[in-house]
């Protein structure tokens, strides 16, 4: 079967949903599987104790995966891509708003991608032959991401992650769980106590949800080619939890067990270890480019909603220049505040989502898409009230985004911001659908 990797914002027919389970599982598997989840981990210490992070970890990722598997099988089911997926609830140019940005977060993604495999590279050639041009590595591994996103997801999964990808990635974490235990006195900072600060236990949570969730928008991008509903909702949730707790864990032990000052100098410490230690961070580098892949693809499919005319190869080379440029003049500096901002956005997001799908009484088809008035305002106003309760009961992101927030006297909780926002969004849905089921009512029984 040929593969068809350019496949538009049309539903996907029955002869190109080939993707199994177990497909589904190595990709979400592989793709939680990152540096960048290494670093966020490494975020939640010493502020918080190690226990109290893996707690925050498990309970994180319980919630983001649980809905990451309901995105992945509501995108099977619907069989387009995610931000068509939202026009159901928004409307077609209601859409528009969360494609905006889902291709700023995405181009963001794949900047911070790109940056941290540099990084990477640049700390193994400088240990191998002694210079770190960390400038040419982006550009060398744009290029790797970009082959891999003209590949398409089918291509991708059955190309590269069968064959061969995931079995050295498993090899090379198993390694650096040990590298990172080996030196460390698991028992002393097990029991030291937190330091308290940034983050707090919530956010903490907030930060793993916001990791996983940030998916949540682009899974139909490729669970629209599983074959089943099932499948595709099992695989991503099972798939994406299960490397989960222990990444972020790893970056969390490597700060600690390894002396660290901060969560920017895990590639170069893993680079001045042992001759393994290079292989393995040398596979994981490599395998970085899997989740510059998913980003990039996913950017031009985003775009591809307002615009549907463009080449979608045309706009994966495109994107994939400017990836590579911003990763050329960036740091990780801003990865935090980014991270937790774009959580803010796509969890009360999918509420407006779940809500819609539970409550439509059939199941999405493609009148759902593409037989819908131009925009819904109430579902969006939910989406942004959420979005509201989110900021106000914990304002994250850029320091000039908390300056202006602080001007409405947030309450400043301490407990996860994630799951009130969710639940604001989806039961302002609930209550339309609601009312708009009791005003057709009356208009019945008046004209009976």
């Amino acid at each position: 079967m040929q593969d068809q990797p350019a496949w538009g914002v049309t539903p996907v027919p029955d002869r190109l949903r080939v993707l199994t389970f177990f497909d589904s599982l190595l990709l979400w598997g592989n793709l939680s599987v990152s540096l960048l989840v290494i670093v966020a981990g490494a975020l939640l210490v010493p502020a918080l104790s190690l226990p109290k992070a893996l707690l925050a970890i498990v309970v994180g990722a319980l919630v983001g995966n649980t809905l990451l598997g309901v995105a992945a099988a509501i995108g099977a089911e619907g069989r387009v891509p995610g931000m068509v997926l939202l026009r159901a609830p928004l409307g077609r140019r209601g859409s528009y708003l969360p494609t905006l940005l889902n291709v700023i977060q995405n181009l963001g993604w794949s900047t911070f991608e790109l940056v941290i495999i540099a990084t990477a590279a640049a700390a193994l050639s400088h240990r191998l032959f002694g210079f770190s041009a960390r400038p040419l590595w982006a550009v060398v591994f744009g290029f790797v991401s970009l082959a891999l996103g003209l590949l398409g997801p089918i291509g991708f999964v059955r190309r590269y992650l069968r064959k061969f990808a995931t079995y050295a990635l498993l090899a090379s974490m198993a390694y650096l769980a040990w590298w990172a235990l080996s030196k460390g006195d698991l028992h002393r900072f097990w029991h030291a106590p937190g330091k308290g600060g940034f983050p707090t236990f919530g956010q903490g949570v907030d930060l793993v949800i916001g990791s996983v969730v940030s998916w949540t928008p682009l899974a139909a991008d490729y669970t629209r080619f599983s074959r089943t509903r099932r499948g595709a909702g099992f695989g991503a949730g099972i798939g994406y939890f299960l490397p989960t707790v222990p990444v972020f864990a790893l970056g969390a032990v490597l700060v600690l067990g390894r002396g660290l000052a901060d969560a920017q100098a895990i590639p170069a410490a893993v680079a001045a270890g042992s001759a393994v230690a290079l292989l393995a961070l040398a596979a994981i580098t490599i395998d970085e480019t899997e989740k510059a892949f998913a980003d990039i693809y996913s950017t031009a499919v985003s775009i591809q909603n307002a615009f549907p005319g463009i080449s979608q190869r045309l706009l994966i080379a495109v994107v994939t220049a400017f990836a590579t440029a911003g990763a050329i003049v960036l740091d990780l500096g801003s990865y935090q505040s980014f991270l937790f901002l774009l959580g803010s956005f796509f969890v009360p997001l999918f509420g407006v989502l779940l809500a819609d799908r539970l409550l439509a009484g059939r199941r999405y088809d493609e009148q759902s898409f593409f037989a819908v008035p131009a925009v819904r305002p109430w579902p969006l106003a939910a989406w942004l009230a959420g979005f509201c309760l989110y900021q106000w009961l914990a304002p994250v992101g850029p320091a000039w985004w908390t300056r202006l927030v602080q001007h409405t006297h947030p309450a400043a909780v301490t407990f996860t911001a994630s799951l009130p926002s969710l639940a604001a969004s989806f039961l302002l849905v609930a209550g339309g659908h609601g009312l708009t089921a009791l005003s057709r009512r009356r208009s019945i029984l008046a004209r009976a």
